[in-house]
């Protein structure tokens, strides 16, 4: 049973920072692609990140240069977000594939509850 549990969100000024972590059990991810996905108020959810079971990473426009996917230790899946913009609010939601993933990303099957990351200006 493969649970992703996702924390450090919460609160920041615009131009400060943040990490959030995803904890996984019952799946191992260092062979794994994984990936976090943000949804704003009134908007579609998109992905943000990835890393692919190579260490690759991947960032969409809208956040890279400030974001920061990587993977520690003990199945912890991180995300540094440095800068942030009042548009970076949104509901984070890390997730994982099953196997290592295709050259063009994830596929993804799990996925966490989700956090609140809130922005103000």
């Amino acid at each position: 049973q493969v649970q992703l549990v996702e924390s450090g969100g919460g609160s920041v000024q615009a131009g400060g920072s943040l990490r959030l972590s995803c904890a996984a059990s019952g799946y191992t991810y260092s062979s794994k692609c994984m990936g976090w996905f943000r949804q704003a108020p009134g908007k579609e959810r998109e992905e943000v990140a990835l890393v692919f079971s190579d260490g690759t990473t991947g960032y969409s426009d809208s956040v890279k240069g400030r974001f920061t996917v990587s993977k520690a230790a003990k199945n912890i899946l991180r995300l540094r977000i440095n800068t942030l913009k009042p548009e970076d609010t949104g509901i984070y939601t890390c997730a994982a594939d099953e196997g290592p993933g295709l050259w063009d990303g994830c596929r993804y099957q799990y996925w966490g509850q989700g956090i609140q990351v809130t922005v103000s200006s």
